[in-house]
């Protein structure tokens, strides 16, 4: 009996990874760039063919009216992102995730709607779950003993090389590629890198400014569209993709538009100042200047976590592939990035 298809919309031909996520199924990749009718002439019939068909997106790179199709025949529908612990280098040199995010309402970053990790943050009942909390801490602490992010294709050093000695407050401006769909979804003001830094200077007139710029706009693998060179009178400009962790530290007060960054600042205790409404943003944990009428609710930083990394994202070992835990994710990730250290 041949395996059930699972049809892949948005993928790029590199995406092969996708495979070992769904090893039961047959994956069915269709063409990134379609005729105008491609979908409904073609892409139809195929979904319709098997009563156990299951469909990912990747973003919004599907055909426009997918999501709604799928759930008129209530066939499995998913968008899939990167999670938020993906690997030892950035997504654009093609490196498989170690982590994805798979959403059936939304987007995580589209502060537009809800979206499924909203939704547990919204409703879940964290105080009935002891083991879940005990957890969440306990790995939060793996986590930030670790010193892992999102990428970890950053150099470590020492700071104070590139800071300087500190005299006063000291604030961190996280720069995106301000393509990104995140801030589109995310963000309702029109915002550029350079927009922030500015923004943050006005706030903070005393205080020491440093701009770290999208890794990948570092290695040129991302277009910059604001020049830093513009704001270098104002900022320290970080010309170096510097791990996020050693940037973190003795920074007092973090802004950013969407960036998950912000996130990782608030694991580390560090004030944040959200311009757009990224997933964390909204339950009392970030000074917010864009509002969220869906959510009301206080949470705990260990709450968020568990939710986005425990809850939320899922894991695969990249060699063994087989699904696994946070705990497991970061062991893999601690390991792959000492070998790369050391080769």
């Amino acid at each position: 009996m041949s395996a059930p298809p699972i049809f892949l919309f948005g993928f790029n031909k590199w995406k092969t990874f996708i495979r070992d996520w769904f090893p039961e199924y047959e994956p069915k990749y269709a063409r990134m760039k379609q005729w105008p009718l491609e979908f409904d002439i073609y892409w139809k019939r195929q979904l319709l063919r098997n009563p156990d068909t299951r469909v990912l997106a990747w973003q919004y790179k599907g055909p426009p009216k997918l999501k709604e199709f799928c759930a008129r025949h209530r066939i499995p529908f998913y968008y899939v992102e990167d999670g938020f612990l993906r690997s030892v280098a950035l997504g654009a040199s093609r490196v498989p995730p170690l982590s994805l995010a798979f959403d059936a309402q939304d987007m995580y970053f589209n502060a537009n709607g809800p979206t499924d990790l909203e939704d547990i943050l919204r409703t879940y009942d964290f105080e009935s779950d002891d083991a879940l909390m005990n957890r969440a801490r306990a790995t939060r602490e793996q986590l930030l003993a670790s010193r892992l992010s999102k990428y970890n294709s950053g150099h470590s050093l020492d700071i104070v090389s590139i800071y300087g000695k500190k005299t006063g407050k000291r604030v961190l401006v996280i720069g995106q590629v301000e393509r990104d769909a995140s801030i589109a979804y995310g963000c309702s003001k029109k915002m550029t890198n350079n927009d922030l830094v500015r923004f943050a200077a006005l706030e903070n007139p005393a205080a020491q400014i440093i701009y770290k710029p999208h890794p990948e706009v570092l290695k040129g693998t991302a277009e910059a569209k604001s020049d830093p060179e513009l704001v270098r009178d104002i900022a320290l400009i970080l010309r170096q993709d510097i791990s996020l962790a050693d940037a973190l530290d003795t920074v007092d007060h973090v802004y950013t538009i969407t960036s998950l960054s912000g996130f990782e600042a608030l694991l580390r205790g560090i004030k944040v100042t959200t311009i757009g409404c990224p997933f964390y943003s909204g339950w009392g944990l970030t000074d917010d200047r864009q509002a969220s009428p869906r959510r009301g609710r206080k949470l705990s930083i260990d709450e968020v976590f568990a939710a986005a990394y425990i809850l939320y994202a899922k894991y695969l070992d990249p060699v063994s592939k087989q699904p696994i835990e946070i705990e497991q994710a970061l062991e893999v990730l601690a390991r792959m990035r000492a070998e790369q250290i050391a080769a």
